[in-house]
């Protein structure tokens, strides 16, 4: 049977807005869905021991939306709303 290479993923709302959550190995991306710029949105990676696959488990299993929803809003807040992306 051939192993599937969908990365894990769900959907986060947070003040109205919606982002994806999409973990790729030891790292995971927050994807703005209702954001004006296609694709835009920001990421980090879990540091530390164990190998790819067990880091990618540990993160899927354990990063929760009450982790994230902070780190989202930190983000809205430093959007430029004029521009849709970072302020400089």
């Amino acid at each position: 049977m051939a192993k599937s290479s969908a990365k894990p993923s769900r959907r986060i709302v947070v003040d109205g807005e919606t982002f994806r959550l999409t973990i790729d190995g030891p790292s995971y991306q927050l994807t703005w869905l209702t954001g004006p710029n296609p694709g835009y949105g920001f990421g980090g990676t879990l540091a530390g021991a164990g190998s790819v696959p067990e880091r990618s488990a540990l993160l899927a299993a354990h990063l929760t939306d009450t982790d994230l929803i902070p780190q989202i809003r930190e983000f809205l807040l430093e959007i430029d709303p004029s521009t849709g992306y970072l302020r400089d």
